[in-house]
This record gives C-alpha cells, sequence and structure tokens, in this order.
C-alpha cells in the first residue's frame, strides 16, 4: 500500500477506511513481535495518530516533541527513529538543518509489504479488502455502483471495459482514477492520482492490470504505473 508533488498519501476514494487498515496492520504486527518491535510499533502509531499529516505525507516533530509523546529521551528517540529509516517505515524528506527540525513521510507501501504476513490476524475480510480480493457484494438492480465511464473507444476504454467487466467494485475503488499515455514500444503507462496509490497497484494488482491490457491488445509486453 510507494510511488506525487504530494507523494505516498492516504487521500481520495475510501481514505479514511485505509488509514484505520493501516494503522490496524501496524498493531497487528506489533503485537505478533517482541517487546521490541512491539515498542517501537506502538510509538509509531502514537506519532502517526498525533502528528502525521496525511495529505502532504509529513511528520515534522523534533527530537524534544517525541521525547515527551514517548515518555523517553532524546538519545532514544534518535535510535528509534534510525531504525525505523533502517526499516524502510520512515524516509527523510529534508534534514534537520538551522534550527528546523527534520521531516519524515512514510513508506506505506513498505509498511504494508511488511505487515502483510499478519493481516490475518485480524480476519479474512481484512486481507481480502486489503488485497482487493474480496467478493463484491452485489448492488440492487436500480444502483450501479461503479459505472463504467463512457470513454473514446481507444485501448484504455477497452482495458477500462474489462477490468470493470470483472469486478466493478475493484474497479471502482483502484482502476476508475488512472488515466493513461499513449503506448510506446508495447509499453502502456498509467498514471495514478498518488504515489501510494500506484504503489499500491504495483505491488497488488500489476498482474490484473496487464493480463486485461493483453486481452484487448497482445501487442503490449509491459504496464508500468507512475505518478505525475
Amino acid at each position: 500500500m510507494q510511488r506525487a508533488g504530494i507523494e505516498k498519501r492516504a487521500t481520495g476514494r475510501n481514505a479514511a477506511a485505509l488509514k484505520y487498515d493501516i494503522l490496524s496492520a501496524l498493531g497487528a504486527h506489533g503485537c505478533a513481535g517482541d517487546k521490541h518491535r512491539q515498542r517501537l510499533v506502538l510509538r509509531l502509531i502514537t506519532l502517526i495518530v498525533a502528528r502525521y499529516n496525511w495529505m502532504a505525507d509529513e511528520l515534522c516533530v523534533g527530537q524534544r516533541e517525541m521525547a515527551a509523546l514517548w515518555s523517553i529521551d532524546e538519545r532514544s528517540v534518535k535510535r528509534d527513529v534510525a531504525r525505523l529509516r533502517e526499516m524502510g517505515w520512515l524516509v527523510q524528506k529534508r534534514a534537520a538543518v538551522r534550527g528546523r527540525v527534520a521531516v519524515h513521510g512514510l513508506n506505506l507501501a513498505r509498511i504494508l509489504e511488511v505487515t502483510g504476513p499478519d493481516w490475518a490476524r485480524i480476519g479474512p475480510d481484512f486481507t481480502a479488502r486489503m488485497t482487493g480480493s474480496e467478493v463484491p457484494v452485489p448492488a440492487p438492480d436500480n444502483v450501479i455502483s461503479f459505472p463504467l465511464p463512457q470513454g473514446e473507444g481507444g485501448l484504455w476504454s477497452r482495458i477500462q471495459a474489462t477490468l470493470h467487466r470483472e469486478d466493478p467494485q475493484l474497479y471502482g475503488a483502484w482502476f476508475a482514477a488512472l488515466q493513461a499515455d499513449a503506448p510506446e514500444a508495447g509499453v502502456l503507462t498509467l498514471i495514478a492520482p498518488t504515489r501510494f496509490h500506484a504503489d499500491y497497484l504495483r505491488s497488488n494488482h500489476l498482474h490484473r492490470l496487464q493480463r486485461a491490457a493483453q486481452a484487448c491488445d497482445a501487442g503490449l509486453s509491459r504496464i508500468e504505473v507512475e505518478t505525475l
């Protein structure tokens, strides 16, 4: 759940639920670990809840403030932040200079990758939701939950129609917001609205995109998902 001006954000469709899911995944992972991992994950969750800017993907908190929040000394803060960076969960976006605190972002794709083995501890519904494999609940006949937009009949429109036909719910959640560049040398580049969106597609649904694309055009050799 990597890969925007404003990057790695849990924003857009279902953003509020996704934030809770990310925190739930972290919590389950922490509880399954030893006391050192539990403590580190608890501190990260507390920091995210208290200070993380989801829209801007920024944690802009000084070591003294973190020490107070975590009830530890600044030396321990420095150690834990370094550990989170080593794990790939925190990414430094701006170093601390001239009295300004360091700015970090969350590598949500890496967090989802590491916590994935613990999703089953939450429940099969959670795993299905996070992997996009949950079975959609049929909508009443008079309701269209995720209508297929009327395209121009080009390649991407045909791929969209295929994806929508296979799973309207999944299409609405992850594929409807994508835009496509013109194919070049057998490569179709899709543009996602956020870096997190692109990361998640690459990690979980790239095979589905490639299968649908090749069904519509056998000459396509690869799908790439990027952000603006």
